[in-house]
């Protein structure tokens, strides 16, 4: 009983300790060691004389699928790439209806005329331009029989957008 009773006292003082650490928001007021354990695996791999690099990384399920990902280039890859290509990427991204869609895809709704049936998405020829802007732009690929998908190597990435668009 000694044991169990110790025990206790050593779960009760940790959970005091977290309750301790936040603040009015809920949040840590003071960051917990390895805050930044994918940053600081990040600066160990880089050379010395490196410019930096850039990762993003994230684990998700939804609608039933797992989605894990994680992909990081340099500072130096980024700048030297031919950036002429990411305007038509990023411009698809550039309209509400075409976020409306792909939450809703990510969220299990992905057959045309479930897609249909939201209001506010326009009519059946505006969401199937919507569509075809997306796939086009690499955001979606065709599932079969009227159906869409987020391309597994694009669903982290594009929350790592949005994550950043909300900043």
């Amino acid at each position: 009983m000694a044991d169990v009773e110790k025990r206790l006292a050593a779960l009760e003082a940790q959970v005091a300790e977290l309750v301790g650490r936040l603040g009015d928001a809920g949040e840590p007021a003071t960051p917990p060691e390895g805050t930044f354990w994918a940053l600081d695996g990040l600066k160990q791999r880089l050379p010395a004389d490196s410019s930096g690099a850039a990762l993003y990384t994230g684990t998700v399920r939804l609608a039933g699928q797992q989605y894990d990902w994680q992909y990081g280039r340099t500072v130096d890859d980024v700048l030297a790439d031919d950036w002429a290509e990411l305007p038509s990427a990023l411009s698809a991204l550039a309209h509400p209806v075409r976020l409306r869609l792909l939450r809703e895809i990510l969220g299990g709704r992905q057959g045309t005329a479930e897609l249909a049936g939201i209001e506010d998405l326009g009519t059946t020829g505006q969401l199937h331009h919507h569509l075809r802007q997306l796939t086009a732009a690499g955001w979606l690929r065709s599932a079969g029989r009227g159906r869409y998908a987020i391309p597994v190597e694009r669903v982290v990435p594009l929350l790592v957008i949005l994550t950043a668009a909300g900043r």
